[in-house]
């Protein structure tokens, strides 16, 4: 339940938030793969599904994403759970589970923020019908991020103190990571090297394997930000972007350096309460985990196709 809990948070509240808010109350191997796992199956689960969605053009993105990931994903939700069932079996003992109830510290706050989730729901379905309904209307899915914050920034009286909170160091991150990505790409050196490959880069299969691969070495959004390019300019059918959404997502579950939601686990772990993963402890479990992602996606593409 908590590793479905923890998915279905990521689909609507990217992945990366939901590792922060859930990381004190969370087995840690449980809250990275399950975000990671969940962020698949929805354009605004993670940064690269957003990146793919825009940039990609994919039509109906809400549709089309759970069209193609909702199924496998929910598989994969479950051989997660019984991959950490068979590392970690002290930890499924039963057992009544402690919970300790934390007053709610700014009722008027906690109003804004109900408001603000029921806000980024509401207009998940108006994108929805919106789109399928009239194609020419221009419904762009950063206008639900936007809405969706109004409401606090808007009508809280702490707005500075919570513009004050926000991670800005992570945004200037990502803000100067494809500010890089793009001069890589404007010097030609990843398409020479593209080209240079004897492969066929644009197919499925290759398309899993080298963004579940190269995210290990540039992490999955800088990964995105090359290799989509490529593959617009190679005339890739929307099965092939929903691949790369797939493959660069899931890239987060082999390896701690994957993707960025992974770290954010571990670090606030490590400053609120001393606990941590190791590389090698990640890796046990990640890498059987990756390799029966990649095995059902696969076979799900070829399926449906």
């Amino acid at each position: 339940m908590f590793l479905l809990g923890m998915g279905t948070a990521a689909a609507f509240l990217m992945n990366d938030t939901v590792a922060i808010v859930g990381t004190p109350i969370a087995l840690l191997l449980a809250l990275a793969y399950g975000v990671t796992l969940g962020s698949v199956v929805s354009p605004i689960g993670n940064p690269q599904n957003l990146l793919i969605a825009v940039n990609g053009q994919v039509p109906i993105p809400f549709l089309t994403f759970a069209k193609y990931l909702l199924l496998p994903t929910a598989l994969n939700l479950v051989a997660c759970y019984l991959l950490l069932r068979l590392f970690f079996r002290d930890a499924f003992r039963p057992g009544a589970l402690a919970h300790a109830s934390t007053p709610v510290r700014d009722p008027a706050l906690a109003k804004l923020a109900r408001a603000s989730l029921l806000l980024i729901v509401t207009l998940v379905l108006v994108k929805i019908v919106v789109v399928a309904a009239w194609p020419q209307v221009d419904f762009r899915l950063t206008y639900i991020a936007l809405a969706a914050a109004l409401p606090i920034l808007a009508l809280s009286p702490k707005r500075l103190h919570i513009l004050a909170k926000i991670d800005w160091k992570t945004l200037v991150f990502f803000a100067a990571m494809f500010v890089l990505m793009e001069s890589v790409w404007r010097c030609g050196a990843f398409q020479r090297a593209i080209a240079a490959l004897p492969v066929n880069l644009t197919s499925i299969p290759m398309i899993l394997a080298v963004s579940v691969g190269l995210s290990q070495l540039l992490s999955n959004v800088p990964l995105v930000a090359l290799y989509l390019p490529v593959l617009i300019q190679a005339g890739a059918s929307t099965p092939a972007l929903i691949a790369l959404a797939a493959g660069s997502t899931i890239a987060g579950n082999l390896l701690i350096l994957g993707a960025a939601s992974n770290v954010i686990v571990i670090q606030n772990a490590e400053e609120r309460s001393g606990d941590t993963i190791t590389f090698l402890e990640f890796a046990r479990v990640g890498v059987p985990l990756s390799a029966i992602n990649v095995l059902v996606y696969g076979l799900f593409f070829t399926v449906i196709r």
